[in-house]
């Protein structure tokens, strides 16, 4: 049996929509709202190589992996949680699997992961623009 439609009517309006596209193996900064005592509230960031997605909706969950001061780290969040203010990717990654649980007992150059070149579209565009104004100008 498929989902109800007015569940998934009423999932689409609480889901964020600023949630960029990214893969396994990229790097990324997600900014927490963290409810201190006092009702005192601040933003504290956990950035880290995203290690496992899943779910969908709602639903769905990045788990991010990280090494600080020797030790690894790993966090679940959900990314349309209302206390995850921002998610920004930071670098991107070549990986070959689903899944890089591989990385959780692995330190220093093991734990890296490959480095994935992506051409921005808006930086093709506005190098394409100058050849056809000039073109332009000669006809």
């Amino acid at each position: 049996m498929g989902r109800s439609v007015h569940i998934e009517a009423v999932e689409k309006t609480q889901q964020k929509n600023i949630v960029p596209t990214f893969r396994i193996g990229d790097t990324l900064k997600v900014n927490l709202r963290i409810v201190e005592e006092g009702g005192k509230e601040r933003v504290q960031s956990f950035s880290g190589t995203c290690i496992a997605r899943k779910g969908k909706g709602l639903a769905e969950t990045i788990t991010l992996h990280r090494i600080a001061y020797g030790e690894g780290m790993e966090r679940v969040f959900f990314v349309h949680s209302p206390l995850v203010v921002s998610i920004e990717l930071v670098r991107n990654g070549s990986v070959r699997r689903g899944k890089l649980y591989y990385l959780r007992g692995t330190s220093g150059r093991a734990a890296k992961v490959k480095g994935r070149y992506v051409a921005n579209k808006l930086e093709q565009t506005a190098a394409e623009e100058p050849e056809e104004a000039a073109l332009a100008q000669e006809g």
